[in-house]
């Protein structure tokens, strides 16, 4: 299969050396200097110094030639770029092959999921999905085993695309439930940036268990609001990615919760990390969503008052241990 992958940030190299072991991929990037060196040393040094490529993976910073004879088209971007990226695909042509995209998060300022996005971006009934679930970059392009779901309003696209991409190494399962997949992918996010500010400061393993099981509960509410389905918060894109972000040493937000924990301003915490973490902008659109449809999201507004508002992150963590006994299911104890 003829695949175009647009994005070769950490997670755009990791699918283009995992998919190019048994398809014929090209991988674009829009700076010709960056893909000059990636040519030029066949890695890419900035995110996987450790993952050379294959020899039959291709480059190019050519969108023409990138999609030229593509199949199927993957947009791994960050949120920012999703919206440029389609802008430029229809300026090229308005008959693109189907498409897929990797990008987690609520669009900044219109609080769109990327499927919205794509709904103003492209004409209708465009065969198109989004690609998510629990896969670390480097692990993926190791060759170290990981599975994701596929998800679209198109259950045959998805399930035909999950057929011929599926492989031993990267199983893919499809799944129906777009809305459900994306926000998993999304809230996620915001949920390991919680995370990682109570294992800075040393809350323990337990605290962390709660997080992750109450941060659950949170994506569930707002997924099931915005029409998703429960199950598939129990699924890959659901609790299997928010277990992973929350825990594996290689997540960038809890990475970012871990730098506050330690009293650092968020500018110097995101210098620091030098990659983009979507929990940061997400968080925000989350909120105010949230807020919307009045649904209850007591760790999304306290990460939010730890980046936007200066919260001291001791503070964040008390305040959320402070809250008034509720049931699971979440009625206050009297």
């Amino acid at each position: 299969m003829k695949l175009a992958i647009l994005g070769a940030g950490a997670w755009g190299t990791a699918l283009a050396i995992a998919f190019a072991r048994h398809h014929q991929v090209t991988l674009w990037a829009r700076d010709p200097n960056q893909v000059a060196e990636l040519a030029a040393k066949r890695v890419n040094q900035r995110y996987l110094p450790d993952c050379p490529f294959p020899d039959a993976l291709k480059l190019s910073a050519e969108l023409p030639r990138a999609i030229q004879d593509a199949e199927l088209i993957l947009i791994v971007t960050p949120m920012a770029g999703l919206r440029p990226t389609l802008r430029a695909l229809t300026a090229l042509s308005s008959h693109l092959p189907p498409l897929l995209w990797a990008c987690k998060g609520f669009e900044a300022g219109s609080s769109l999921l990327p499927h919205q996005v794509v709904a103003e971006e492209l004409p209708a009934n465009h065969r198109c999905g989004v690609l998510s679930g629990p896969s670390f970059a480097r692990e993926v392009a190791q060759g170290l085993p990981a599975a994701a779901a596929v998800a679209s309003d198109d259950e045959a696209f998805a399930r035909q695309v999950a057929r011929d991409l599926h492989s031993p190494l990267l199983r893919l399962y499809a799944n129906a439930d777009l809305v459900g997949v994306e926000v998993g992918g999304a809230v996620k996010n915001v949920m390991a940036i919680a995370t990682g500010v109570a294992d800075g400061l040393e809350y323990g393993m337990n605290a962390r268990a709660a997080l992750i099981t109450r941060g659950l509960a949170e994506i569930t509410r707002l997924a099931t609001a915005l029409g998703a389905s429960q199950q598939t918060m129990m699924g890959l894109a659901g609790m299997g990615d928010l277990i992973l972000t929350c825990t594996g040493a290689l997540s960038r937000n809890r990475q970012v919760g871990l730098k506050l924990a330690e009293g650092k301003p968020l500018q110097q915490a995101l210098q620091e990390l030098g990659h983009v973490a979507e929990g940061v902008a997400t968080a925000r659109e989350v909120l105010t969503m949230a807020e919307r449809l009045e649904v209850d999201m007591p760790i999304t507004a306290a990460v939010c008052g730890l980046l936007y508002q200066g919260h001291d992150p001791q503070r964040v963590v008390q305040e959320l241990l402070s809250r008034s006994p509720k049931s699971e299911a979440g009625d206050l104890l009297h």
